[in-house]
């Protein structure tokens, strides 16, 4: 666990998951605790180690 008491997301896991849009890499935002996807504008949160891959539940970011 990290110092703040919350699970620390399995960086592996980014092997195996993509975005459920776009179906293209996820980049992981340990500060944020989301997986991000570039292609889509989205940001899947995580939570308590367990990335919730929902469309409904993603936050919309700005492309950079």
């Amino acid at each position: 666990m990290t110092d703040n008491a919350r699970p620390e997301f399995d960086r592996h896991m980014l092997e195996a998951l993509v975005c459920p849009v776009t179906h293209t890499v996820l980049y992981y935002d340990r500060d944020r605790q989301e997986l991000v996807s570039k292609a889509a504008g989205l940001a899947f949160p995580i939570h308590a180690g367990i990335p919730i891959m929902l469309i409904d539940e993603a936050r919309q970011i700005k492309a950079d």
